[in-house]
């Protein structure tokens, strides 16, 4: 058993339905609201943890009861290696998060934040992003390249990646059509994803600071 805690982020496919991101906007005033899978209970994941359920209830409980309830589940726009949030970089807010089965389901709210606006312009671009959680914890070997996290663990949130290392784990909306020429060739085709995702950021960056 390793009784030291050490932070633990592991990654969960967040799918997301077609109309979600323009339905979203229309229905709350600009607001972007997106659900999905945050995280699984009790299965292996690719990273070799498995989360027992009765610890992840536990945590997804004091998480609803504290920070979803004080409107503070703030998450970041990739992963830092810090079990604190870093407020200058947050682009989310958790507002739900309930068990359906062993899987914990959230909708997130991206907010008008340097970062929400990042992560918001690269989901309508049809960039792949992924979630994944953050937390500090224990974990005991099971063997075969599988651990269990201790029941010492604690949730600290979800954020939104941009290199995500389990196999799924990607956040696409398909409500955006990916604009066409005259030609009929996608105007991103020459492009890569990492040279998307800097366009965009670019973009962004400069309509700030103008």
């Amino acid at each position: 058993m390793n009784h030291n805690k050490e932070l633990l982020i592991d990654y969960t496919p967040f799918d997301v339905s077609p109309q979600m991101i323009a339905e979203s906007e229309q229905k709350n005033n600009g607001r972007v609201i997106v659900q999905g899978v945050l995280q699984r209970a009790g299965s292996k994941n690719q990273n070799g943890r498995i989360y027992p359920k009765d610890i992840l209830m536990r945590e997804v409980a004091n998480y609803k009861k504290v920070q979803i309830a004080e409107r503070r589940a703030l998450g970041e726009l990739d992963h830092p290696e810090s079990s604190v949030v870093n407020l200058s970089n947050v682009s989310h807010n958790v507002v739900d998060a309930t068990f359906d089965g062993n899987d914990v389901i959230g909708k997130v709210e991206i907010l008008d934040t340097p970062a929400g606006k990042i992560l918001k312009e690269l989901l309508k671009a049809g960039i792949k992003l992924g979630i994944s959680s953050r937390g500090l914890g224990s974990v005991r070997e099971l063997g075969e390249g599988t651990v269990q996290v201790g029941q010492d663990f604690e949730l600290i949130c979800w954020d939104f990646v941009s290199n995500p290392s389990t196999h799924g784990a990607f956040m696409k909306p398909t409500s955006m059509n990916e604009s066409t020429n005259k030609q009929g060739v996608n105007e991103w085709e020459q492009c890569d994803k990492y040279c998307k995702a800097n366009s965009i950021i670019r973009e962004i960056l400069n309509d700030m600071e103008n």
